[in-house]
């Protein structure tokens, strides 16, 4: 019922800068929650990033100082910005969102996006 596409991963150098984007559609109550998990091979997922509706952030500490956090409510979109990336960022990225949905609006689930890679290396 609903859908989140992931864009933006890609190879970058140590120091450099990407900017994912995750966008929401199908039958979208109200959006509560979006953020951006990541994976290593071998490794747990782990929370990158979140923000709720009215703002709210909240960031792993590795991430702190370096990454950005943002929504388009009225495009159910967020963004990641990464700058001074470090070849321990590198992951794959999946978005994530608590959505009600129309036919439910009562009821929260939550999705995931495929899944974008980043990859930081020399």
């Amino acid at each position: 019922q609903v859908q989140l596409v992931e864009s933006g991963g890609g190879l970058v150098q140590p120091g450099g800068s990407l900017k994912l984007s995750c966008a929401a559609s199908g039958s979208i109550f109200s959006i509560y929650v979006m953020g951006w998990y990541r994976q290593a091979p071998g490794t747990q997922r782990e929370l990158v990033a979140r923000i709720t509706s009215d703002g709210t952030t909240k960031f792993a500490d590795s991430v702190k100082g370096r990454f950005t956090i943002s929504r388009d409510n009225a495009k159910n979109t967020v963004y990641l910005e990464m700058n001074n990336l470090k070849p321990e960022d590198t992951a794959a990225y999946y978005c994530n969102a608590e959505v009600s949905v129309t036919t439910l609006p009562t009821l929260r689930f939550n999705y995931w996006g495929q899944g974008t890679q980043v990859t930081v290396s020399s």
